[in-house]
């Protein structure tokens, strides 16, 4: 399994089965390179490393990501920038009342399926990815009917693959304690 969770940054990891249990990877799968999938994230992606010399999906997909990929959505359309900080950019988003946060929320839930289809494939994911993390589990619908799922797919001849793999929004307020107290547990 694995388990992505875009929040303060961007969490990244696995869950492998053992015959003494389950064992979580220890990586910084967030900061892999970002690889834009269209000309718009190609354009993101110049328009980000005029400000970092290394764009990783952190950098688009977290909270601080958020705010960048608006800056860099408002310069793409020719607008003035609203100092808003990534609440702000989520609630007008799912509130459909600004449509450039809009389309910022919308390529952070697309960047956030390639990266959560590669983690997928990486690892040979075939008992789901989980999505945590600050962000996507107040999304609701908005996620629901994001590109997400399409670019977790979007794999080119192992699209069948990813197909059959579910991918599933963590609702629990505070996952990270369970899985310690599991661990607890089991020590």
């Amino acid at each position: 399994m694995g388990v992505i969770g875009p929040g303060t940054g961007l969490g990244v990891s696995g869950l492998i089965p053992t015959p003494a249990g389950w064992v979580a990877l220890q990586g910084e799968g967030g900061h892999c390179t970002f690889s834009p999938a269209n000309a718009h994230e190609a354009a993101i992606l110049a328009i980000m490393q005029r400000e970092f010399p290394h764009v990783s999906f952190e950098r688009l997909v977290s909270g601080m990501g958020l705010s960048n990929l608006y800056r860099a959505t408002i310069e793409l359309a020719g607008g003035v920038q609203e100092p808003l900080t990534p609440a702000e950019i989520t609630s007008r988003a799912i509130a459909e009342s600004d449509p450039i946060c809009s389309a910022a929320l919308e390529t952070f839930c697309a960047i956030l399926g390639t990266v959560a289809g590669d983690l997928a494939l990486t690892i040979g994911a075939r008992g789901g990815i989980f999505i945590g993390g600050g962000i996507v589990p107040r999304l609701g619908a908005f996620f629901d009917h994001s590109g997400f799922r399409r670019r977790f797919e979007d794999k080119g001849r192992f699209a069948s693959y990813l197909a059959a793999i579910p991918t599933s929004v963590i609702r629990s307020s505070t996952p990270a304690l369970v899985g310690a107290a599991h661990a607890l547990a089991a020590a």
